[in-house]
């Protein structure tokens, strides 16, 4: 339980967040009052890179990312930091090949592209799945880590205390817009790079530096814990060829073609903001390695040495130690009064901004991919007064998915186990679509509906059957073979229903892989070229030392 100090700074740091958000967004709209929808889905395209970077962080770093990389840090290691790291490759894609097309163009959802490049058909079942992902992943996800969090703090009713916190994000994500979500995020990614970096100072000055956590790793014969690269047949499922062919599966459906990460960058100033927001972002995803993962490893080894009591977590239904609260038994037994409240202010960070960036996505797809399409005529205050309505209705669906997420034994793999089954069909048709002249919309539009029931009927068959030979395969290397699937299945397609470019599609597709690389760019270094250099060679750089 926390004391009335970490208590007063946790309840300052909502109530601050609120009112900073509602001045914000209401300031915004007072002063922009031309287009009320632009300015309140995507900030009137005024954002710049910093706030873009910062706010993409923040969208995808959640209270699932504190503690659930703490908990696979605890239990497999550096491993699960691959998704970090990998990040930054996705994110150069991002900036490189997909921006462009989607600030050319002036898209205000990546659905909407997809009809621009294709057809209705493609646009409207990408909205739905948009949706349907975003609340599960994005918001149910991101809830249910709070509740662990805060049950485990506060001793609350986990559904009464998220409910509470979700409530005042709503409040000023749904009066506030885009630029509410953005400025409050990107005081949230401080606040929270903070709190991590005092949990990770302080885990690592309790175990008295890095020789002595590898000295008990040693001791114990898990060496293996700091390789970020593991051979065939490692029990985590995640050897390296799978993470090199599956993982980018993933990471571009995350990355290049989900809204509630892309909106940021529909957002954008100009093309340039549009691709240094992103790699500025790849940047400070090298840090959760090190500031999320890593303090989940250093707790391990001081529970081998007795510096840290586990004995509350309990054990799981295969006898293993419980490990899902391991971030919070951290913050409690580590750090001092104050510095408490200042982590919780952390996590709760993560909940909010995640929940934001997800309602704002949300309204926008369903203003201007389902209600506009079949009310052309709408106004900018019907279109905002929908999105309103529909963040609230997604809100509460993602309260209901609550208790049956909750049977996941991790939270990490439960996002990954459901993403490495929808992403497969999305991103088939977003990469042939730049890459190939002759993808069809006949074709996407079959990709996506035989991608998808694909993906769900495997998904059925791991759950329903799990000693298959489908429920044997990792989640990473079943991404990969759905992808393969879509390829083909869109490149047969594609043959049968010859491509008929419109004018407007004839110019969303790459006729070389060379010429993103044409753009001018900013000069020095700042130049989107230079960046996406210097990012490629620290990551290798970092693979190649946790090999």
């Amino acid at each position: 339980m926390l004391n009335s100090i970490d208590l007063s700074i946790s309840i300052l740091y909502i109530l601050g967040i609120l009112a900073i958000g509602l001045w914000v967004g209401i300031r915004h709209r007072q002063k922009t009052k031309a287009n009320a929808a632009g300015e309140y889905f995507l900030a009137g395209k005024t954002l710049k890179w910093p706030a873009i970077g910062l706010a993409l962080f923040a969208t995808n770093i959640s209270t699932v990312h504190l503690v659930s990389l703490a908990q696979s840090g605890f239990d497999s290691g550096l491993l699960n930091g691959n998704f970090e790291w990998m990040a930054a490759i996705t994110l150069i894609l991002l900036a490189l090949f997909f921006v462009p097309f989607y600030i050319k163009s002036g898209v205000a959802t990546l659905p909407d592209f997809l009809e621009k490049r294709y057809d209705k058909s493609s646009r409207d079942w990408l909205a739905v799945i948009s949706v349907v992902s975003a609340i599960i992943i994005h918001i149910a996800f991101s809830m249910l880590a709070g509740g662990i969090v805060l049950k485990t703090l506060f001793g609350l009713n986990m559904y009464v205390s998220v409910i509470v916190i979700c409530v005042i994000t709503a409040i000023y994500t749904i009066i506030g817009g885009l630029k509410a979500v953005v400025v409050t995020e990107s005081i949230q990614t401080v606040v929270l790079l903070a709190g991590a970096f005092i949990i990770s100072y302080a885990a690592f000055d309790k175990m008295g530096g890095w020789e002595s956590m590898t000295a008990v790793l040693k001791d114990n014969g898990e060496m293996d814990k700091l390789s970020m690269l593991r051979p065939h047949g490692d029990s985590s499922g995640m050897p390296w060829y799978s993470i090199l062919l599956g993982y980018p599966i993933l990471g571009i459906w995350y990355w290049c073609a989900d809204q509630t990460i892309v909106q940021r960058v529909l957002g954008a100033k100009d093309e340039n903001h549009a691709r240094v927001g992103p790699l500025f972002c790849g940047f400070i995803k090298i840090l959760p390695v090190f500031i999320f993962v890593l303090p989940g490893l250093f707790a391990y080894t001081l529970s081998k040495t007795g510096h840290l009591d586990i004995s509350s977590l309990g054990l799981d239904d295969k006898g293993n130690v419980n490990s899902k609260g391991i971030y919070t038994l951290m913050i409690t037994q580590l750090l001092p009064s104050g510095l408490v409240g200042v982590l919780v202010a952390a996590l709760l960070s993560g909940l909010m901004s995640q929940v934001s960036g997800a309602l704002n996505s949300i309204s926008t797809m369903v203003s201007y991919d389902m209600y506009q399409r079949f009310r052309p005529t709408a106004s900018d205050k019907q279109l905002i007064n929908v999105g309103k309505i529909s963040a609230g209705i997604a809100l509460v669906f993602s309260l209901a998915l609550l208790p049956l997420l909750n049977r996941y034994e991790s939270i990490f793999s439960g996002i990954n186990d459901i993403i490495a089954h929808i992403a497969p069909p999305i991103t088939c048709v977003f990469l042939l679509g730049v890459f190939w002249k002759k993808a069809s919309a006949p074709s996407a539009k079959l990709t996506l509906w035989i991608g998808s029931a694909l993906g769900v009927v495997v998904f059925a068959i791991n759950k329903l059957y799990p000693e298959s030979v489908i429920g044997h395969i990792p989640f990473m290397m079943m991404a990969f073979y759905l992808f393969c699937a879509c390829v083909a299945i869109q490149v047969f397609f594609s043959y049968l229903y010859p491509v008929q470019h419109t004018a407007e599609s004839a110019t969303l597709y790459w006729k070389s892989p060379l010429e993103p690389l044409q753009g001018k760019g900013w000069s020095g270094i700042g130049n989107y070229k230079f960046l996406s250099a210097l990012l490629l060679t620290v990551t290798a750089i970092l693979y190649y030392v946790f090999r």
